[in-house]
């Protein structure tokens, strides 16, 4: 059985319905948990990340950088970072915005050092980017090119119903499935 906790924090909605697919991705690898965690709830779960296999970080992208509260999460979890918690477990992330880019690879890259500095080992997206040639579409599976982990876009003026859009869910869904299935193979890997 592998864990894979979903640490997030959701200002309007949109990025919960991200950080949902992502669970959802990761429900369909054979023996795979997963946790949806509340940056708001984490002081109930600092267990839940140190037995975790896998910790996915997602968190909406303001002003170009991880919310406020995520960055809270960021800055509790100095106590795990002291005691090596999280060393060698596989990390992934996921952000939403409204705009197209708004600045969303500087929230992922935010993330990937933030894992890095607990000494995890980042899981990236794995998937060409679509919806970049004339065959492509904006229905395609990683419709905004990234690489580092799932973005998504969320219009600014409608609610948690109308956005992400399908494709971005299902990519997010994707980023949870690779996280789940890289995690049973770390895992044999490690009884071996």
């Amino acid at each position: 059985m592998s864990l894979i906790a979903i640490v997030y924090h959701s200002g309007y909605g949109h990025t919960a319905r991200q950080a949902e697919a992502v669970a959802r991705g990761a429900l369909t690898v054979a023996g795979a948990t997963a946790a949806l965690v509340k940056v708001e709830d984490i002081d109930r779960h600092w267990a839940d990340l140190e037995k975790a296999d896998a910790i996915i970080f997602g968190s909406p992208t303001y002003m170009g950088s991880a919310s406020a509260p995520f960055k809270t999460f960021m800055d509790a979890s100095s106590k795990a970072w002291a005691a090596q918690g999280w060393k060698d477990k596989l990390a992934a992330g996921f952000t939403n915005s409204a705009s197209q880019s708004g600045d969303k690879l500087a929230t992922l890259q935010q993330l990937a050092v933030f894992a890095a500095q607990h000494g995890m080992i980042w899981i990236g997206l794995g998937l060409m980017p679509g919806n970049n040639s004339s065959a492509g579409s904006v229905d395609d599976l990683n419709r905004l090119g990234g690489f580092l982990g799932a973005m998504a876009q969320s219009n600014a003026d409608q609610g948690p119903e109308h956005g992400p859009t399908s494709a971005d869910l299902q990519t997010a869904e994707h980023l949870g499935r690779r996280v789940a299935q890289a995690a049973q193979r770390w895992g044999a890997a490690a009884a071996a």
